[in-house]
């Protein structure tokens, strides 16, 4: 399988990993080049707007209904899908140490564990937030999820991601996303890998608008990679697994399912480099709104409100005058997923570990911790500079109910509350 990567968020790209391979003038000719079959990949309806509208063209070496019926898949699963109704939600802030690597050989599927989320995945709305530890890589088998589309966070080792449009290799401080539908296998190029991933049931995610900023800042779309088309020419069996309604099945293909030999269009897999976010911040007064933080959005039916946002906290200069610089103490109507890639949180003195994560949910005050609050008001206001950091947020308008198992793991920390306490009762003149 050839590799090679494209730029531009949602452009239209065309590519062949054979020459002619990829007919010109008409999607589906009535006799494809080389004996390939036409296939159209639809991520949006058919009469979304043109604006809206992602689909791709694929020409594969046979089509991808050819498979025997799928069952129920047999492997045992933390995955969990909306609604989440295992446990009552929640108002208490939640804090987990990070998830260890399996002590037996794992691949990607099978290391997935779901921590929270919401929504109803049956009418496309919501969010999930699973963890994935592997130690191994998937061996003739793939995956697809019809559920929603897969943004994956790197956290520890590098991932080949092996797409039906191509190879994208992902590193930590990078991500990555699988539309919903892309069949994909995942290799380790590391000796294990762990991270975070945000299943989106609702609408796909794309560059937030900028507004008053203008024309250029935060991700800017030249720096969203794209795979060139590859194949695999394989006729061995392959188990292709995927997620339908919350549930795993699985079928056996007789061949692999990488085998598009060509593809046009603006529904693929991309990579994004996190450390090419372009920060806004002030240069006066006032620490702003996260919202400046915004990689990626899935909006909602109502303006400016998501149905999920990805918001990242990267390396920055601090430079505010007469300014409290952490994170406010604050309370939202959106709920809040942090995770931890590397280094640490400006806000957390301890406990919040790479690989980690936290949940604040809607309405739910929290803000700094005493150490984290006492440090930033005896600061020494010149510029500083944040480094060796990168945390990030899942942020949704509802709120993100825990699963079963996030609720019960030891990883779970009985005391988060605890950092909370200690503040001293303002003294008001007498």
């Amino acid at each position: 399988m050839d590799e090679g990567l494209m730029t531009g968020f949602g452009n239209s790209f065309a590519t062949e990993a054979v020459a002619g391979a990829l007919p010109i003038g008409r999607n589906s000719p009535q006799h494809a080049p080389f004996g390939l079959y036409a296939e159209q990949l639809s991520g949006t309806a058919f009469t979304a707007p043109r604006s809206e509208n992602r689909r791709s063209w694929l020409y594969r070496m046979r089509p991808a209904a050819d498979h025997p019926p799928f069952g129920p898949y047999r492997g045992a699963t933390l995955l969990r899908t909306a609604p989440f109704d295992e446990v009552a939600p929640s108002p208490n802030r939640l804090r987990w140490d990070p998830l260890p690597l399996p002590p037996t050989p794992t691949d990607f599927v099978d290391g997935l564990v779901t921590v929270c989320g919401n929504g109803d995945v049956a009418v496309g709305g919501g969010c999930a937030v699973h963890l994935y530890a592997a130690t191994a890589s998937m061996t003739g088998r793939a995956f697809f999820d019809a559920d929603g589309e897969l943004l994956i966070v790197p956290q520890q080792g590098a991932l080949r991601l092996v797409t039906e449009l191509g190879v994208i290799e992902v590193a930590p401080l990078q991500i990555a996303l699988v539309p919903r539908g892309i069949r994909f296998r995942v290799e380790l190029l590391d000796e294990a890998a762990r991270g975070y991933v945000c299943e989106n049931y609702g609408a796909p995610f794309r560059l937030p608008e900028l507004g008053p900023i203008g024309s250029n800042g935060l991700a800017n779309a030249r720096d969203f990679e794209t795979p060139r088309a590859g194949f695999e020419d394989v006729d061995t069996p392959c188990e292709l697994i995927q997620k339908f309604q919350g549930a795993l099945w699985s079928t056996t293909l007789d061949h692999s399912p990488f085998d598009v030999v060509a593809w046009h269009g603006n529904l693929a897999p991309w990579r994004y480099d996190l450390r090419r976010f372009n920060t806004i911040n002030t240069v006066s007064f006032d620490h702003p709104d996260p919202s400046i933080f915004t990689v990626l959005t899935s909006p909602s039916e109502t303006p400016g409100t998501a149905n999920a946002d990805f918001v990242i906290f990267p390396p920055r200069w601090m430079v505010a005058e007469g300014t409290f610089r952490p994170p406010w103490f604050h309370r939202n109507v959106m709920s809040e997923y942090m995770g931890l890639i590397e280094g640490r949180y400006d806000a957390k003195d301890g406990g919040f570990a790479p690989g980690g994560g936290s949940l604040h949910n809607q309405m739910n005050g929290h803000g700094p911790d005493r150490a984290s609050y006492d440090k930033a008001i005896a600061a020494d206001p010149a510029p500083v500079r944040i480094a060796d950091t990168m945390a990030f947020m899942v942020e949704s308008r509802n709120v993100l109910r825990p699963t079963r198992w996030a609720a019960e793991t030891p990883l779970r920390q009985p005391d988060y509350d605890g950092v909370w306490s200690g503040f001293e009762k303002a003294r008001l003149p007498r």
